[in-house]
């Protein structure tokens, strides 16, 4: 990176630094309140008010009852616990669990799903017809019948939001519970989960500037899941062990903070993604960005560059102080082409560059990021599939 350069980090879908007001929360608890909320003493019973004061805020933040709030240790667990909660509550009473998912869906859903099928039940795959879902194979996969639906609010790899409502109502109308993987929503979109279709909806602290590590999945009817652990009754025995008391007060205050700025944070990230974007095409022949016709969250910008490798795209704006991704960091380094990509454009080639801002960009800053990623992308094209930057 050259030495005057001002590195710019531009993975927000990725991971968020933790916000200082949410750092000073968790700081306070973890001075103050160590007990073990299971403990009936004074200090367990501390630990536990503090607990149960962040399980409340984090419900009213998201127009939900605290009741239906179970916290995790993060959107992975919180995916996995409802889809395969779900199908082994199914399997346990003699019906075949069957799972319906997107084709687009976090490698925590996707593969859970198929762990569904290793243990005897079904997976259903909904694709795409270019940028739309194809409602008319749910509609077809939903009359055969299914355990849940599990259907992500915001493709985490390039920002375009699927019709949850419509999905919703469509999945009540046929008695099938549905998920959704909301961990790129909360915070970019209003989010009233009682008013919203999800029967059970996951979220995570380190999307939104709370702590890695700390997650909830909200959940409207607990007696529907089976829990994957065992060994204690915390969490209304969804999620056996020691809460993290620390963790659930800086993962609530991180929602409150995201969910009352959502609306003055969208429209300045929009407005800075759009400039980025429309510099970006206009420098580099032939970009594209992907699935820019359709609806998308406001922080994410999948840009595809013809005739560039993305690992040589990603190291050259890595070069000059630039923090990207080629799609989820749950995946980068398997060498798989990206799912989200691959299904919703399946002929295009070319390297594939997420683009995702938040709260380290400036407003002004658009001009300068342009140039950094045009003139990466200009180094990639011409050094093509070989060498490095």
């Amino acid at each position: 990176m050259p030495a005057n350069s001002v590195p710019v980090y531009l993975d927000h879908a990725a991971t968020t630094p933790v916000r200082p007001e949410v750092a000073t929360a968790m700081q306070l608890a973890l001075e103050d309140n160590f007990g073990n909320p299971s403990s009936t003493h004074a200090w367990g019973r501390r630990a536990r008010t503090l607990l149960e004061k962040a399980r409340s805020t984090l419900a009213h933040a998201l127009g939900t009852s605290p009741e239906c709030v179970v916290f995790t240790r993060g959107g992975t667990e919180s995916n996995n616990l409802a889809i395969l909660g779900r199908a082994r509550h199914d399997a346990a009473r003699g019906t075949r669990a069957r799972v319906i998912t997107s084709a687009i869906e976090h490698p925590s859903v996707f593969e859970a799903a198929r762990r569904v099928a290793a243990e005897g039940g079904r997976h259903t795959v909904v694709r795409f017809s270019g940028l739309g879902l194809d409602v008319g194979a749910l509609a077809t996969a939903l009359r055969q019948g299914a355990s849940v639906a599990s259907f992500m609010w915001v493709d985490n790899e390039t920002g375009l939001e699927l019709p949850i409502g419509e999905v919703g109502e469509m999945c009540r109308n046929h008695g099938v519970q549905l998920h959704s993987d909301s961990v790129q929503a909360v915070g970019k979109l209003p989010v009233e989960a009682d008013e919203l279709s999800p029967d059970m909806l996951t979220l995570t602290g380190h999307k939104l500037y709370g702590p890695k590590g700390a997650g909830a999945l909200l959940v409207r009817e607990r007696g529907t899941l089976e829990p994957l652990h065992f060994g204690g009754g915390q969490e209304r025995g969804l999620r056996p062990g020691t809460e993290d008391v620390v963790g659930a007060v800086g993962l609530a205050e991180a929602v409150r903070l995201a969910v009352g700025e959502q609306r003055s944070e969208a429209r300045r990230l929009k407005r800075l993604r759009d400039r980025v974007e429309a510099e970006v095409l206009a420098g580099v022949p032939g970009a594209r960005a992907i699935a820019s016709e359709a609806p998308r969250a406001p922080h994410i910008s999948s840009l595809r560059i013809p005739g560039a490798d993305s690992d040589v795209l990603l190291a050259a704006l890595d070069r000059v102080g630039v923090a990207a991704s080629a799609g989820s960091a749950c995946a980068s380094g398997s060498g798989r082409r990206s799912r989200a990509v691959e299904a919703l454009q399946p002929d295009d080639s070319g390297a594939v560059v997420r683009l995702s801002f938040g709260r380290l960009n400036a407003a002004q800053s658009g001009e300068r990021i342009a140039e950094l990623v045009v003139g990466a992308a200009e180094r990639a094209r011409a050094l093509g599939t070989a060498g490095n930057p």
